[in-house]
């Protein structure tokens, strides 16, 4: 009974240590989007990766493309702090319109789930336009509406690939 009482004591130590990590993981990311800590240029960029707040709309003129963050019309990723069995998704609408193209609305996922027909990334006008990152992530009964923010790359497409996905 004492062995019992020991080892489901480490199982409970070693699995609020994960959490923790976790955690901790979680809130170095969302503090780096947030406050910024590398050097950004003009279009708030870092490394290549544009980033747009809820609602923002920017004007990228070396891609010639105008880009609106709509809002995220789906987030299912699995709160701070719960074992979930699905680690879920978040999927952002993004508004992209070329100076010849009509606007288009992208579903952009925080993954790929072809079952489900989410994709991190796809094609317009010509670039591959990829979400690397969405912020804040859910933390149980909050409503986050308004406060997303997303981190975006825009590449020249791989003429090679299939490029029959819009």
């Amino acid at each position: 009974m004492f062995h019992k009482v020991i080892i489901l004591s480490l199982g409970i130590f070693a699995l609020t240590g994960c959490d923790a990590q976790k955690k901790s993981r979680m809130n170095t990311k969302a503090a780096e989007m947030s406050t910024g800590t590398k050097s950004t240029t003009t279009n708030n960029q870092k490394d290549g990766v544009i980033y747009l707040n809820e609602g923002e709309n920017k004007f990228l003129r070396e891609y010639q493309m105008n880009v609106t963050f709509k809002g995220v019309s789906e987030d299912s990723r699995c709160p701070e702090g719960v074992n979930c069995i699905w680690a879920g998704v978040a999927l952002a609408q993004v508004e992209v319109m070329g100076t010849s193209t009509r606007p288009m609305i992208l579903n952009l996922a925080s993954g790929d789930f072809p079952g489900r027909n989410y994709h991190q990334s796809t094609e317009f006008n010509g670039y591959t336009i990829t979400l690397q990152d969405i912020a804040p992530y859910p933390n149980g009964a909050k409503a986050l509406a308004g406060k997303y923010k997303i981190g975006i790359t825009i590449k020249k497409a791989d003429q090679s690939a299939d490029s029959t996905r819009k």
